[in-house]
């Protein structure tokens, strides 16, 4: 494995969430707000695999992500399309 790019799983947890919250600035506000919101409310006690998909959901390019969010566009994915409805479903 590649030291400069470590496994998130093998790093302390306030330093995994740090970098986290570092991915989830996307410029967007709106999109920010969605990011910190789900890490605020449901990180903590979320599986590896929804985590996972969660970092998937960070890899895609904001204008796609702005249209699956906004329901402009059917998001292709059904793990990310289900993601992205709880994200929506959460408190403010």
């Amino acid at each position: 494995m590649d030291n400069a790019h470590p496994n998130p799983t093998d790093l302390p947890a306030d330093t995994e969430l740090r970098r986290l919250r570092w991915r989830c600035r996307r410029g967007m506000r709106e999109l920010d707000q969605l990011f910190e919101r789900w890490l605020n409310h449901a990180y903590a006690t979320a599986s590896d695999a929804d985590r996972g998909v969660f970092l998937r959901l960070l890899d895609c390019e904001d204008d796609r992500l702005w249209r699956w969010f906004m329901g402009y566009e059917a998001c292709p994915d059904a793990e990310l399309c289900d993601l992205i409805a709880r994200i929506r479903a959460l408190p403010a």
